[in-house]
């Protein structure tokens, strides 16, 4: 089969398109025949081996799975040996580690039916992105109708998420973005837009019951100013920060000092659950939220398509179709 495969950490100058075997899949994994795959910040991380302190994980000296990829979107092809719930010909999303390939392996427990509405490419745009906006807008920093929420680089494949769902919650939403991405955040339900080239968040008098973080830039006084008293902070992710530790220092800052102050303060890194999924599945179908595609690649040109994340500034999610 076609993968696109890695045996190097570094640029997306090392990414290479070869034929490799077809993956088998355990006893608790499907094998998924990939039609779409999705190229966000989790890929970077994966391509770059950054944070390094990830390598604990990934692979000390060199990835442990050479082919890149984490979110997928295709057909079963076959299924393990204890997988009930899935049957080949099903057509799935969700968790596909090594999903820049024509086959590639996935947990049952982290997968879900497609949506039905949705193209595979559409589908594809959903998993990690708007599953981290979902749990970043769970349990505390669930806003209330009314109430004001910032997110922080709004115009990328989380933010848009949170600007929708915050949207649907009855919250009026402000997004932070460049100068170029006004009219797409508006048109994800923000209410208000921040050109982070022109103001700071903690211009004027406004403050925030909610604030999502994203972009990993500001330094947590800074969020906490723009926060209401009892507000929440979400920082999502490991984005800025070291080339050793990433956005982690920050994040444990946060959850270290919350304890201690009115406000909320949350460090949040996802993990992939088909409960999620199935949320977003009902969402989607029922419209009440859209996955927006900023660009499609072949797969052969997976290369092109981390170039383009690299720099920066992309409207909605950008996806490999396969």
């Amino acid at each position: 089969m076609k993968a696109i495969v890695q045996d190097a950490y570094g640029s997306a100058d090392l990414l290479e398109l070869r034929d490799i075997d077809r993956p088998v899949p355990g006893d608790d994994e499907v094998l998924v025949e990939v039609r779409a795959a999705g190229v966000g910040p989790e890929v970077w991380h994966l391509m770059t081996g950054r944070p390094y302190v990830a390598r604990v994980a990934l692979g000390l000296r060199k990835p442990k799975n050479p082919v890149r990829g984490w979110d997928g979107a295709g057909r079963v092809e076959s299924v393990g040996a204890k997988v009930t719930e899935f049957k080949p010909g099903d057509e799935v999303f969700g968790n596909c580690e090594g999903s820049f390939a024509q086959y590639a392996r996935a947990k049952a427990a982290k997968i879900a039916l497609k949506p039905a509405n949705l193209t595979f490419e559409q589908a594809v745009a959903l998993p990690v992105s708007g599953m981290t906006a979902l749990q970043a807008l769970s349990g505390r920093s669930r806003p209330q109708p009314g109430q004001k929420v910032l997110v922080i680089g709004a115009s990328g494949g989380v933010g848009c998420y949170a600007v929708q769902l915050a949207a649907m919650y009855g919250a009026e939403v402000t997004g932070v973005c460049g100068p170029t991405g006004a009219d797409f955040v508006r048109s994800q339900g923000a209410s208000h837009v921040i050109d982070y080239t022109r103001e700071d968040i903690t211009d004027g008098p406004h403050r925030y019951d909610v604030i999502v973080d994203n972009a990993g830039l500001r330094p947590l006084p800074v969020l906490r100013r723009a926060l209401t008293p009892r507000g929440t902070l979400v920082i999502v992710g490991g984005e800025g920060g070291t080339s050793f530790f990433g956005g982690m220092s920050r994040g444990l800052r946060a959850v270290t000092l919350s304890p201690f102050i009115g406000q909320n303060l949350r460090n949040l890194i996802s993990v992939a659950r088909r409960e999620d999924l199935l949320t977003l599945k009902d969402l989607a179908e029922q419209d009440r939220i859209t996955p927006p595609i900023d660009r499609t690649y072949p797969l052969a040109e997976a290369a092109d398509a981390l170039r383009h994340l690299e720099k920066g500034h992309p409207r909605g999610k950008i996806v490999l179709s396969i």
